[in-house]
């Protein structure tokens, strides 16, 4: 069986890749660890007539990226496409964030991430084909004040993206980082972000998605889902680094404006 892998699967951009694969008639393995969230979303996109295997994995765990790789060795599944949506936040100054969150949010946004992409990229470039898509965020263009952690996390994530594109174009795999800015879901309720303090627009997960599978055909490095993001990325070069992030901090609105 050939699947798209999905993580993060239960909300959000990962939700909406999974409704978007579905429709195009792919089968699936949705990754989470909200187990009735997931098991929900499952049985609604098996009415439509795809195969939707469910692997319940907590990844801040630093086993859960190989048991979910098991899990497809042991059910004889081959993934064409990885999608490696989960990620957290959490809006505050860094010095203020607990030991225990900072553990969590860089082990779920870097280190599982590394570690899908690891263990499935080796598959693909043994079959000559296939695809990875990342996704990153444009707060990861630089520090951004309120979200220093998480903006970290994704500059590493597009360090990790752009390497491996260059490393697997010769293998015949295509991989994408996509630089949303910021998408309407429940995210920002979880990171304690309060939403009416940002002064950037928000996007539609639905956005995001479709411009993604567009960026990974035409095997694009970097992937901006709208022209807002596209000029914010190009602007942040034409003034002064610490002018960047004075103004990623305050379009973000994490430390209130």
């Amino acid at each position: 069986m050939h699947a798209t892998l999905i993580t993060g699967a239960s909300m959000g951009i990962g939700e909406a890749f999974a409704r978007e694969f579905a429709r195009r008639g792919n089968s699936l393995v949705l990754v989470a660890r909200s187990g009735d969230r997931l098991a929900a979303i499952a049985e609604e996109l098996r009415s439509r007539k795809v195969e939707v295997l469910v692997c319940r994995q907590d990844l801040s765990r630093p086993d859960a990226p190989d048991r979910v790789h098991d899990f497809c060795l042991t059910n004889s599944i081959t993934i064409d496409i990885l999608v490696n949506c989960a990620g957290l936040s959490h809006a505050s100054d860094f010095s203020a964030i607990s030991p225990e969150k900072v553990e969590e949010l860089m082990s779920v946004n870097m280190l599982s991430l590394a570690r899908m992409s690891r263990l499935f990229a080796a598959d693909m470039a043994a079959e000559k084909k296939g695809g990875i898509i990342n996704i990153a965020s444009i707060t990861g263009l630089q520090g951004v004040p309120g979200l220093g952690l998480y903006a970290a996390t994704k500059a590493f994530v597009l360090s990790l993206t752009e390497a491996m594109h260059e490393e697997l174009k010769e293998h015949g795999v295509k991989v994408s980082a996509v630089c949303p800015g910021f998408i309407d879901t429940g995210f920002f309720q979880t990171a304690g972000h309060e939403r009416t303090n940002a002064i950037l627009p928000f996007s539609t997960p639905e956005v995001v998605v479709k411009a993604a599978l567009k960026g990974l055909m035409k095997n694009r490095m970097r992937v901006y889902p709208t022209m807002l993001d596209a000029i914010l990325s190009f602007s942040g070069r034409l003034v002064p680094r610490d002018t960047a992030v004075r103004l990623a901090g305050f379009l973000s609105g994490a430390r209130g404006n």
